[in-house]
């Protein structure tokens, strides 16, 4: 049970090979989350100030 074992786990890191005893490092997959958009939100209708009234000049005057 050594290098030219091809059973063994340092046969297979010798041959270079992969199997049961010497699996593969499994590859970490990439999950893409995408960003929630956030809805804009209405702006709020301001309240019309009250226009001061400006004094009316008669024709009499």
């Amino acid at each position: 049970m050594g290098k030219g074992d091809q059973k063994s786990t340092r046969g297979k890191r010798v041959r270079g090979s992969y199997g049961k005893t010497r699996p593969r490092k499994a590859s970490k997959s990439v999950l893409v989350v995408e960003k929630p958009v956030k809805a804009k939100a209405e702006p709020k209708p301001k309240p019309a100030k009250p226009k001061a009234e400006k004094a009316k000049k008669s024709a009499e005057e």
